[in-house]
């Protein structure tokens, strides 16, 4: 296939996952059966999200201009460990190794290995050298080089096991946001967004607040009532209960408008449910510390991140920051 025939099935994907398809109806409901945190809703929306962020015509041509990109490349096998913490995660890797022309070993995270591998069959359907340039395996082995992604012990182990061949390798990030105090309704819903979508646990979800001294809390736990019928939803009533009476029982200060708990804390990396905060009294100051932290994949506010834009990524939008296209350029 050529960089045309390739941009086409993407496009034709693309198309595939807008429609009113009975099939994908049946694949979103089986990975939710998998994996209950992948509800028809988060599914939905990653779908939806792929195929307008990734998959239209447009994008794709504007992503693969900016690198020049053509069919004078010497194809390599690529090695590809995929995370499997929120639907689809991994996409953004397969579509930046089959675009650029090479091919591809994949192997799935067991939370997540029912939505990716139903569109490589129907990649399959529309063009049978698919088969020639995407594998699935448990553990990829003998490529020319490796993208991998899960949490730092688990990266401690890629680097052990891949750190002799061209890698990159991803571990745990989170993202946080940067309040003023003079957000509005609407803004302070659409920062609930950046929190609950996917249950909060992807590295684009905001998972830490900086406010400043004498932050009026009570706005925002209003406006984060749009997601109360989180409580529904029996693994992550079962965290907000647990980490609740947690805090009670160490009589540690909190608040809560019964779908989230709010707790002052430095920690970046609050439990299911939850969501730490900290006060600032130099926004700017908050903000240069933010950049230069490896920990943070995206940053939320007014002058960064817009509010309700965290978990709508897009081609140029590159896990950890490590520009995929570039990498594989570089082999």
């Amino acid at each position: 296939m050529n960089l045309s025939q390739r941009i086409l099935l993407m496009e034709k994907l693309g198309n595939y996952l807008t429609s009113d398809s009975r099939e994908l109806s049946t694949i979103k409901q089986k990975a939710y059966e998998k994996n209950k945190w992948f509800t028809e809703e988060f599914v939905t929306l990653a779908i939806k999200n792929i195929a307008i962020q990734m998959l239209q015509k447009g994008n794709l041509q504007n992503w693969i201009s900016y690198y020049r990109l053509d069919d004078n490349i010497r194809p390599k096998s690529i090695g590809i460990v995929m995370a499997g913490n929120i639907p689809l995660v991994g996409f953004h890797d397969f579509l930046s190794v089959f675009i650029s022309g090479h091919s591809q070993v994949i192997k799935f995270s067991e939370k997540d290995n029912v939505l990716l591998p139903h569109f490589i069959e129907k990649l399959t359907e529309w063009e049978h050298e698919i088969n020639q340039v995407i594998e699935v395996a448990d553990l990829p082995k003998g490529c020319d080089a490796y993208i991998a992604t899960g949490s730092n012990n688990s990266s401690r182990y890629f680097r052990h096991y891949f750190g002799k061949y061209p890698s990159l390798i991803r571990s745990n990030k989170t993202s946080a946001a940067i309040l003023s105090g003079e957000e509005s309704k609407e803004e302070l819903e659409l920062l609930a967004d950046d929190v609950h979508t996917f249950f909060g646990l992807g590295c684009r979800n905001v998972t830490k607040l900086f406010v400043p001294v004498d932050y009026d809390f009570l706005p925002f736990l209003k406006a984060f009532r749009k997601y109360n019928y989180f409580t529904d939803h029996t693994k992550y009533k079962n965290n907000y209960d647990y980490n609740l009476a947690f805090l009670i029982m160490n009589q540690k200060k909190y608040m809560t408008n019964e779908s989230i708990i709010l707790a002052e804390d430095e920690n970046i990396f609050p439990a299911v449910s939850q969501l730490h905060y900290t006060f600032y009294e130099n926004k700017n100051v908050i903000a240069g510390e933010l950049k230069q932290n490896e920990n943070i994949q995206c940053i939320v506010g007014k002058g960064s991140i817009e509010f309700g834009q965290a978990q709508n990524p897009g081609l140029f939008d590159y896990a950890d920051g490590a520009d995929i296209i570039q990498f594989l350029l570089g082999l």
